[in-house]
């Protein structure tokens, strides 16, 4: 349950801090150096189809002289591979040659091939090949560089206009191309709800949010964020379009049915570059089986995208998905109404969760957001401090009854930031993105204690990693860069 209305409660809280350390950082930020400072013309020029990549300096133009913008690590990554034109290099190397000791995922990596690729139109993957399971091989010629400065000024002030506005549209609209990483992708789509009465609205998101946390937790499939994947939802929008707008490679649709004690999902893959149905079943079980159907669409999606996932299957459990509803039901109020009068009724219907099923983390999530926020803006009564430790109590509960729950690790992760406890809200963050990677406010929400230790370019790496798996990003995550 995330209790976040236009900005977070996080956000607002701690922006003064951040906005006074983003001074500091814009004060001292170093000058550019002057076009006379840089000599161009012993660098070594490396032919990339329709462009060269002078190594000595990291510049990528096109063949008319004008400079395409990469990321400074993208453009270092260009620059080995570059040195080794021709040469199969393994990712280690790579790791190695632009991070140090800074340690990083293979994802850091996949995104600055994907900004390359991009860059250079490279969507056949020819110029940058990758071999599977070794690493990338450059396919480039040397050449001699020939430009003058004369001849590249025009071609130069037209890339700056049309940077400039590149700029401008990365900022509303960012999404990750459909061929940026060699993993397969995944969004999952908001499910139709046909329940009707007090049937209707919960469990259908509960499904599709499930299948996106458990999907995102297998290293080698990548899930769009549900804000994005949810933007859909009760649009008529065209299967294939969806793909390209989110970068994926497949979309996952599906609706859900309660009846009282049974309920039916339906539930289909399909290929989004052409829109061909690669599976689709129609499950009818009782309520108690609805983590067993959520956990046999998950195996089944990976399997039919080639990831075969093993584990055991969930039982029955009615009391669960009673906790479940009572739990969603809160957090619908939150976002509909945020206010001191909602609190009390979600303290209540969570309370109601834990007595419908001790043993379920849900009602205990959701009392440690509530106990939150009651105590970031002082409501019902509640001493900031004294709100929080009832929250960490709740929080330490659903910890030890489901210490797998990214987010059980991203309440504990809030409130050890809000009492202090910054090195244990980071560790808690840190395993909250581990277990559902596709959660961009996770990995949001991470940076502002990150840039109070120091860790900027990594705080900095983590609000791009979230506007790349959230293409449809609100807007405050460009305030928080």
């Amino acid at each position: 349950m995330v209790y976040n209305v236009g900005c977070p409660v996080w956000f607002i809280v701690e922006s003064r801090t951040a906005g006074l350390l983003a001074q500091k950082a814009m004060q001292g930020e170093e000058m550019s150096r002057r076009d006379d400072e840089i000599d161009t013309k012993s660098n070594e020029t490396v032919d990339l189809g329709a462009f060269r990549f002078h190594s000595k300096n990291k510049e990528l133009q096109s063949v008319n002289g004008g400079t395409v913008q990469l990321r400074n690590q993208s453009a270092e990554v260009l620059a080995f591979l570059a040195a080794h034109s021709g040469q199969l290099v393994s990712k280690d190397e790579l790791i190695e040659s632009v991070w140090g000791d800074t340690f990083v995922t293979d994802d850091s990596l996949v995104q600055c091939i994907g900004d390359i690729r991009k860059a250079l139109g490279d969507d056949a993957r020819k110029i940058i090949e990758t071999v599977p399971k070794k690493g990338y091989r450059l396919n480039a010629q040397t050449a001699p560089q020939t430009t003058s400065a004369r001849k590249r000024f025009l071609p130069a002030l037209v890339a700056a206009f049309v940077f400039a506005g590149a700029v401008i549209w990365s900022i509303f609209w960012n999404p990750s191309p459909p061929h940026g990483n060699d993993k397969p992708r995944i969004a999952v789509l908001a499910f139709d709800d046909f329940s009707t009465g007090e049937d209707e609205g919960f469990l259908s998101d509960a499904i599709a949010e499930g299948i996106i946390t458990e999907l995102a937790r297998f290293k080698l499939i990548e899930v769009v964020a549900r804000n994005s994947s949810f933007h859909y939802r009760g649009q008529d929008a065209d299967v294939r379009q969806i793909g390209d707008d989110l970068g994926a490679h497949y979309v996952l649709e599906g609706s859900q049915q309660k009846s009282g004690d049974l309920f039916r999902v339906t539930v289909q893959l399909i290929e989004a570059e052409n829109g061909t149905h690669l599976w689709a079943h129609t499950y009818d079980q009782e309520i108690g089986d609805l983590f067993t159907v959520q956990d046999t669409i998950v195996k089944t999606v990976a399997d039919r995208v080639g990831l075969r996932i093993e584990g055991p299957v969930p039982g029955a459990d009615p009391d669960r998905v009673t906790a479940l509803n009572l739990h969603l039901q809160a957090r619908s109020k939150v976002r509909n109404n945020f206010n001191e009068e909602t609190f009390e009724e979600v303290l209540a219907l969570n309370e109601q969760a834990i007595e419908a099923d001790p043993d379920a983390p849900y009602g205990y999530i959701g009392l440690a957001l509530s106990y939150l926020a009651i105590g970031n803006f002082g409501w019902l009564g509640y001493d900031d401090q004294a709100a929080f430790q009832k929250g960490l109590d709740a929080g330490h509960k659903a910890l030890e009854i489901d210490p797998i729950n990214p987010e059980v690790h991203y309440a504990l992760a809030r409130l050890y930031v809000r009492t202090g406890q910054r090195e244990k809200g980071l560790s808690s963050f840190d395993k909250a993105i581990e277990l559902n990677p596709s959660a961009s406010n996770y990995l949001v929400a991470s940076t502002t204690p990150m840039l109070y230790v120091g860790q900027t370019e990594e705080a900095i790496e983590r609000i791009k990693q979230a506007m790349g798996i959230d293409p449809f990003h609100p807007a405050w995550y460009h305030w928080q860069m």
